[in-house]
């Protein structure tokens, strides 16, 4: 399984997305607080990597503690089948929150520009108000 990425993580904890990240936050919370057996657990288990979620609630903009999480959620993967095969579902529901992840280069050359010129990444519903021919 791909160790899911701090800033995805972060992402999530600060509630990124509205109401999906707060309901994404909820479901990975749940998974953790969870038992091997898929029931929820009686008390704390120190690999189940609650502290670690507990941790990045506490702080949900620290990316050391998003780091913590990551790791301590894919040792749990690998020693807990059904796990895995949940936490890799919810990792594929939360990749629809756009976490900054991947690069953008932006380049503008070749004479003058007029007009908006708009660079970033990710971009969509843009309305530069141009007037209609007619």
């Amino acid at each position: 399984m791909d160790p899911i990425s701090a800033s995805l993580l972060t992402a999530v904890a600060t509630g990124a997305g509205g109401e999906l990240g707060q309901q994404l936050w909820a479901a990975l919370r749940g998974l953790v607080r969870r038992s091997p057996t898929g029931e929820p657990a009686g008390s704390p288990d120190p690999t189940t990597g609650e502290a670690e979620l507990t941790a990045l609630s506490a702080a949900p903009h620290d990316v050391e503690r998003a780091r913590a999480l990551s790791e301590a959620l894919r040792r749990r993967a690998e020693q807990d089948p059904l796990f895995r095969t949940h936490l890799t579902q919810w990792q594929q529901q939360a990749q629809v929150l756009r976490t900054g992840d991947g690069d953008a280069h932006n380049t503008v050359s070749g004479g003058n520009q007029r007009g908006p010129v708009v660079q970033g990444r990710d971009f969509s519903g843009l309305n530069f108000n141009v007037p209609g021919q007619g």
